[in-house]
């Protein structure tokens, strides 16, 4: 006998219920869980792309296609692969995560994605445009980029040998494509191109989208060196109406403004940055910019050029003394010698004396002294008025096409994997393209939002104004700073990059839940998710999406 009315109220229910002969087991006992499918990343990222409303900016009424377009552009995110990889996660004997069961998607295969695919990028002008209207207006700035991937299949009439690969391999077959992006790098087009298309027989065509097909009638377009050159300008820029354009001048046409004094080192006496008129520019602004750090490293890297250079080159004039089998005769010597010119670049630094039986080289003090003169300088050229743009704002709006550089490695090399491409059809190479750049507008405003538990810079401003001039080196703000250093967020949270807390995201999951008295019949299945941890409900409520399907 005891006294038991100490204990709480459901212990005591528990004594009574048991005293009246009802068994209890542990919930081991009761239920199992027949299946787990990551699901936190999936809930931030269809969360994100409902939020962004892109879902009815893709197809204003659900149906089959539109939720596999929206399936591919989330496991472009999550885990880019294959579309026979992503139609084998969507399945349901193979499913990977709960993108599926999100969506509403009992089974996919292959070639549904490539039907989907076909789908969409008949779309693509009226989503762009709905896009577009989002983040331009007129006189907004436009930034515009080309670049190129690699094509390992065949058969694609699209996959061209270009002069050399924008990536640094010479003679690959390669697929171009061009991105535009507003000002701070929200991506709202994109366009797919032969491989061997020049830069800037690009740039047209862009133009003319974003002012007809768009509706922007008034535009700054902002390209570097190979997108506004003086024919593109002549031929395509000047026949607009409404159009400004922002670029740079190239290395020879430096020099030329050099050699007509037009540039002297008394521009840089008060400021690293002068604006100055030239009559081989007519109604252009030049910003001539010097910054003091490219120039030390300029120096610094053609020294090492040229000394690598003499190194190889004094071999090469050992050989031709040497008594036991001597280098002979001019087209061998030339042949060796401009082996070693062709890799390192410098061959213009040198005087070179080919014999027969001799070779010597030396130095062109002159060309080198001429060339560092030059060093840390560009110049920036622009037809936008003084009164809406003035000389640091142009270089600055320049200097912002690095966020079109940085969608670049997000799309190629970090996240989206526009590569390899699987596809051989040219409209399932465009469609592919143009999925991975829909998944970047999703992930560009996801990584916005979770700016404070990532290393990235998330006070710009603050950044930009301890640089003390826009032509000095970028600047971290000490948020940035403190983030780096500490591995902690201002909150004293582990930072992350973007992709780690994805994966860690990852870690909720949807588990399938059965009562082990139901086995075989599935009847009282039920879902539950993981609740997640502090971390994880923090960076869903930046996102402002929840973990319900």
């Amino acid at each position: 006998m005891g006294n038991i009315s100490h204990l709480p109220p459901e212990i005591i229910d528990i004594v009574r219920r048991s005293l009246r002969g009802e068994a209890f087991s542990s919930s081991g006992e009761s239920f199992e869980i027949v299946r787990s499918l990551p699901h936190g990343h999936i809930a931030a990222v269809l969360g994100t792309l409902r939020n962004l409303e892109l879902d009815n900016i893709i197809s204003s009424r659900r149906c089959r296609e539109r939720d596999l377009v929206i399936a591919m552009i989330a496991a472009r995110i999550v885990a880019p692969a294959s579309k026979l990889a992503t139609a084998r996660g969507l399945d349901e004997d193979t499913r990977l995560s709960s993108l599926a069961n999100a969506l509403g998607l009992d089974r996919a295969t292959e070639d549904d994605l490539y039907e989907a695919m076909d789908w969409v990028v008949r779309r693509q002008t009226r989503i762009e445009k709905e896009l577009a209207a989002r983040s331009l207006s007129d006189g907004a700035v436009v930034l515009y980029d080309l670049t190129s991937v690699r094509y390992t299949g065949r058969n694609c009439s699209l996959a061209k040998l270009g002069r050399q690969d924008r990536e640094g391999r010479k003679r690959f077959p390669q697929v171009a494509f061009g991105l535009l992006c507003n000002a701070e790098g929200c991506p709202v087009g994109v366009e797919v191109f032969a491989g061997n298309t020049s830069d800037a027989k690009t740039v047209g065509a862009q133009v003319q989208k974003v002012m007809q097909e768009y509706g922007i009638k008034r535009m700054i377009a902002v390209g570097d060196r190979g997108i506004v050159t003086d024919a593109v300008i002549r031929d395509e820029f000047s026949q607009v109406d409404g159009l400004n354009w922002v670029g740079a001048l190239r290395a020879p046409a430096i020099r030329k403004l050099a050699r007509d004094k037009s540039i002297q080192m008394s521009l840089f006496d008060e400021r690293e940055l002068a604006e100055i008129a030239s009559p081989d520019y007519p109604d252009e602004r030049l910003v001539v910019c010097r910054n003091p750090s490219l120039a030390q490293e300029r120096a610094r890297v053609r020294e090492e050029l040229l000394k690598a250079t003499e190194a190889e080159l004094d071999e090469i004039a050992a050989a031709t003394r040497r008594k036991v089998r001597p280098l002979r005769g001019k087209d061998k010597i030339g042949i060796r010698v401009g082996k070693i010119l062709n890799r390192h670049k410098v061959g213009k630094h040198f005087i070179l004396k080919i014999a027969g039986r001799r070779f010597s080289h030396q130095r062109n003090t002159n060309k080198i002294a001429e060339e560092a003169a030059l060093d840390g300088i560009y110049v920036i050229r622009t037809n936008v008025p003084k009164k809406v743009m003035s000389a640091d704002e142009a270089v600055h709006t320049y200097k912002d096409l690095a966020v079109v550089e940085r969608a670049f490695r997000c799309l190629k090399n970090l996240d989206l994997k526009v590569r390899p491409i699987h596809h051989r059809l040219e409209d399932r190479v465009r469609a592919h393209v143009f999925l991975c750049m829909l998944a970047y507008y999703v992930e560009w405003h996801m990584r916005k939002a979770l700016l404070s538990m990532t290393f990235t810079e998330e006070d710009p401003e603050w950044a930009e104004n301890l640089r003390g001039s826009v032509v000095a080196p970028a600047q971290r703000s000490p948020i940035a700073e403190f983030k780096e250093q500490s591995k902690r967020t201002l909150d004293d949270r582990p930072a992350h990059s973007f992709q780690t807390l994805i994966q860690d995201l990852g870690t909720i999951a949807l588990n399938r839940i059965r009562p082990r008295a139901a086995q075989g019949g599935g009847s009282g299945e039920f879902d539950m998710v993981t609740t997640p941890t502090p971390l994880q409900r923090h960076a869903l409520d930046l996102l402002g999406v929840k973990l319900t399907l």
